[in-house]
């Protein structure tokens, strides 16, 4: 089993590698794949040293497997080659997620959409990833009608230089910019780029990617997406509407019987989902669970999540997991 992870020096490159490890996914050969500038560089890999190698040379050497994490422009022009010499690429970026020839898959909801011919699968956005994990039991037992998101996200989402920008900050020391604005002591209600309907690329993200998941074009989804000076998860507050009334302990319920989701909701023992918990842990947590009191059939949640594992790197290699475990690869 040949696998190249691509974009293996960035943040969730390096996380991708991690969970590769504790996870014993069966790497017979490790690839790992960077921008030019990383060429000939070695990195450690479960106390074995790998040399960097270019995407061409990658690509050449067939891997069976190809993690993507290296952006958009790069899947957009890389995926494909390496689709055409018999690659499974599982691509991070937000190039082939809307792509209707092309599977938006989170493992625990839709991995049994995928077949041999798969041969480039897109995952999810982060944000989208956590809510969908804690909605899509819902949905299946009382049929959702509409989602109310507000996001506070971390700023590991923007990568390595956001981190330096929030370190500097906290240190008074000048230095490079990753956002607009100072983040320490700040929120900043912009994640990504503006687009023509007032609302950010992130903001459409959960739209369209959570409709494409639950395959249901007829939830009405409106976001806004906010970063914040956090570095363990992306927090998001979710007000759902349900077509079908709900009693609030048995939502706890099928909550807990989810596969990947923790409820975290002891108000007594002060017991709720928080970032600081959620960094290096795969799971989404869940909780301030209660109904809305201003209108019937609705749900407010607090959920939680590692945007770096979950939201990206672990649900990443789940997907690989199914493919290796059903022989579609």
């Amino acid at each position: 089993m040949r696998v190249a992870v691509v974009g293996a020096t960035g943040m969730v490159g390096e996380v991708m590698l991690q969970v590769l490890a504790e996870r014993n996914f069966p790497v017979t050969e490790l690839i790992p794949v960077a921008s030019e500038k990383s060429v000939g560089k070695e990195i450690e890999w479960k106390g074995n040293k790998y040399t960097v190698v270019s995407l061409a040379t990658a690509v050449e050497m067939k891997p069976q497997i190809a993690l993507f994490s290296a952006g958009g422009d790069t899947s957009k022009e890389w995926a494909p080659k390496f689709a055409e010499v018999g690659t499974t690429v599982i691509d991070n970026s937000s190039a082939w997620r809307m792509d209707v020839s092309k599977k938006l898959i989170v493992p625990e909801i839709n991995a049994s959409q995928l077949t041999k011919e798969d041969k480039i699968i897109a995952n999810p956005n982060c944000s989208t990833i956590q809510m969908v994990m804690a909605l899509a039991p819902l949905h299946a037992k009382y049929d959702i009608k509409r989602i109310v998101v507000s996001t506070y996200q971390s700023i590991t989402g923007t990568g390595v230089k956001a981190v330096q920008q929030l370190e500097n900050e906290y240190q008074g020391i000048q230095g490079d910019m990753a956002y607009k604005y100072p983040i320490h002591r700040n929120a900043i209600p912009q994640c990504d780029v503006f687009e023509e309907n007032g609302y950010t690329k992130e903001e459409m993200k959960l739209v369209r990617e959570t409709q494409k998941i639950l395959s249901d074009t007829t939830i009405a989804l409106t976001a806004t997406a906010i970063r914040i000076p956090v570095v363990g998860g992306h927090s998001e507050a979710v007000n759902v509407q349900f077509e079908n009334d709900f009693d609030v302990n048995e939502v706890r319920s099928i909550l807990s019987a989810t596969s990947g989701v923790t409820v975290q909701d002891d108000l007594e023992n002060y017991s709720y989902p928080m970032p600081i918990y959620a960094q290096g842990k795969d799971d989404v947590f869940v909780g301030r669970i209660r109904r809305d009191e201003s209108q019937p059939n609705t749900l407010n949640m607090w959920i939680v999540a590692d945007n770096l594992r979950k939201g990206a790197a672990t649900n990443t290699i789940q997907i690989a997991e199914y493919l290796v475990k059903n022989q579609l690869v």
